[in-house]
């Protein structure tokens, strides 16, 4: 992390000594939000220690990382072709896209998308599952008739980014909200089964449900459609998660021996069992305490744009209060919970030096800032979301060497798909991100895609592997 001592001594004005104290305090604040290169070990060994005992029948129930089967054990091979709608509910934007799976000489297969966004209403997000799902129904419905498709009945696939027990590929139960919702009648229930009573309850259309998967394993195969080597799936945006490509041996949950499942880790509640007691800063415990799930999902917290910005916030209110920011006084706005946003953090850190973006932020906020108190916040900045991207690397690091031991390789070559808006966004999350994954994976080789497409395009090029295996089934 830069040093704002170094940083500004060619600019120090007369008042030399007050000024350089406050430096120094400011730096001695944030030295904090700084984790040594051991600290990530440690942080990669407790998160390993967790995911073994997620898969375990003995110790899964009492493991803060999940570690749920996902029942998708092939990846499409290039012959399945067809039209498919997706689904991808991971947060308020929910989106339907039609895909057009068709035949390519030198890919295998080619993927064509149309797509429209949605917002999901406050009272769908918090009101009862019925509520919820007949809003999903009635937006599948409206792109239907935009596209003139109420006449077909097209295989389904449905991107749910929430923690969920599969029982199979169309089938599983919510275990519990995160990212603001709160549904009521949908937490211990099937998700396909509410959605296929949403359809019914409408009856302008039928859907053939046939697969629901999580946004990183949408994202795995989105990107396996780029590189044949992705076998892992990451999202860094509002929240955060991952999965892989786990042997079928490890995965106690579901019976067979033979081959790979991809297993979605929920490692977002890492550290609910107090895994990451010693990590978190008082910062932390605040967003925690004020969160909607308080207690739950705190490794998401020190990660996911969901709390960047307010973590950023609550830093910035320390320092006003230490008399080493804005001269001690904050604006109402600054006082407000969620008022500075995630994506200042990228605008900030953005910025190329002048200050003026920066400097408008702040206005925005009421602050007529200096040019140190701009430098302040820039670095306050930097520091919470390099915090985040190292942490980000130190669970990712502890997966693909889990997986590299599992398959008795010296060296490991794989690739990572990865979506979300704090890794795409973010002008320096992601290198910061890589260059730590690096570090702690001497033994590997590790190739980054940035999924282009989203998780819709995975969720229906699973669905085309469904419905090609159901075929298969049939056919004598």
């Amino acid at each position: 992390m830069p040093c704002l001592t170094s940083a500004r001594r060619q600019r120090i004005p007369s008042d030399f000594e007050s000024v350089l104290e406050k430096i120094l305090m400011v730096d001695q604040i944030l030295s904090e939000f700084v984790l040594s290169k051991e600290e990530l070990e440690e942080v990669m060994r407790r998160m390993r220690r967790e995911m073994e005992r997620g898969l375990r029948v003995e110790t899964h129930d009492e493991a803060s990382v999940k570690m749920l089967p996902t029942y998708v054990r092939s990846t499409p091979e290039g012959s399945e072709v067809g039209d498919f709608l997706a689904l991808d509910l991971g947060g308020t934007n929910f989106r339907v896209m039609l895909v057009k799976v068709g035949e390519d000489e030198e890919r295998g297969w080619k993927v064509e998308t149309k797509h429209h966004m949605y917002s999901i209403p406050e009272d769908a997000m918090t009101g009862t599952a019925e509520m919820l799902f007949d809003y999903i129904a009635g937006c599948i419905s409206d792109f239907l008739d935009k596209h003139n498709l109420k006449h077909k009945k097209l295989p389904l696939g449905f991107t749910f980014s929430f923690p969920v027990r599969h029982e199979d590929l169309d089938k599983g139960i919510l275990l519990n909200w995160t990212k603001g919702f709160k549904a009521s009648g949908a937490e211990g229930n099937n998700v396909v089964g509410l959605l296929r009573d949403a359809i019914k309850r409408r009856g302008d259309f039928e859907m053939d449900v046939v697969a629901m998967v999580n946004d990183t394993v949408a994202t795995m195969i989105s990107c396996y459609y780029e590189d044949r080597s992705c076998e892992v799936g990451m999202i860094v945006g509002t929240g955060c998660n991952a999965c892989y490509m786990e042997e079928m041996r490890k995965v106690e949950l579901v019976e067979g021996e033979e081959g790979r499942m991809c297993v979605n880790t929920e490692w977002g509640a890492f550290g609910d069992h107090s895994e990451l007691e010693d990590f978190r800063l008082e910062y932390d415990r605040v967003i925690d305490e004020t969160s909607l799930n308080p207690g739950h999902q705190l490794y998401e917290k020190l990660i996911g744009g969901k709390y960047m910005g307010e973590l950023v916030r609550l830093v910035l209110l320390k320092l006003v209060n230490e008399d080493l920011l804005f001269n001690g006084e904050a604006s109402d706005l600054l006082k407000t919970r969620g008022a500075f946003e995630t994506r200042f953090v990228s605008q900030i850190e953005s910025d190329t030096g002048d200050r003026k973006q920066i400097y408008n932020i702040l206005s925005c906020l009421g602050i007529l800032p200096s040019e140190l108190d701009c430098d302040i916040v820039r670095l306050a900045c930097e520091s919470v979301s390099t915090r985040a991207a190292h942490l980000c690397g130190a669970g990712l690091a502890g997966v693909i060497n889990l997986m590299r031991e599992r398959r008795c390789q010296e060296e490991l070559k794989i690739t990572v798909g990865v979506d979300g808006s704090v890794y795409k966004l973010h002008p320096h999350f992601k290198e910061r991100f890589h260059k730590l994954v690096w570090e702690l994976t001497p033994h590997c080789e590790i190739t980054f895609i940035q999924s282009e497409e989203g998780s819709g395009r995975g969720a229906a090029l699973i669905s085309a592997v469904a419905c090609k295996m159901a075929a298969c089934m049939l056919t004598p």
